[in-house]
């Protein structure tokens, strides 16, 4: 596995650059504050399974395929201290 970019980078890049989109014209949009788009955006926030949703019906794409790329990124994360997490083999 790669190191996947945060999805708020994703969806800066693809979705509101693109687009000519404003933070703040996208919470909007979204039914967001601009203080959660923007903690999304910036990677101090992920995507929860509402967010999912209304980026699928903002941007498109399946709820499921937003949640999967933060799911990738967390798993990524969390696989970086692999060896620090100590558990007992039950196998």
């Amino acid at each position: 596995m790669h190191n996947p970019p945060h999805p708020g980078k994703v969806i800066k890049e693809l979705c509101l650059l693109p687009l000519g989109l404003s933070v703040t014209e996208t919470a909007k949009g979204l039914g967001v504050s601009r203080k959660t788009l923007s903690a999304l955006l910036n990677g101090h926030a992920g995507i929860s399974p509402e967010m999912a949703i209304r980026l699928s019906k903002a941007f498109g794409g399946s709820a499921e395929s937003w949640l999967i790329q933060q799911t990738q990124y967390d798993l990524w994360q969390a696989m970086q201290n692999e060896k620090e997490i100590k558990v007992k083999a039950f196998a």
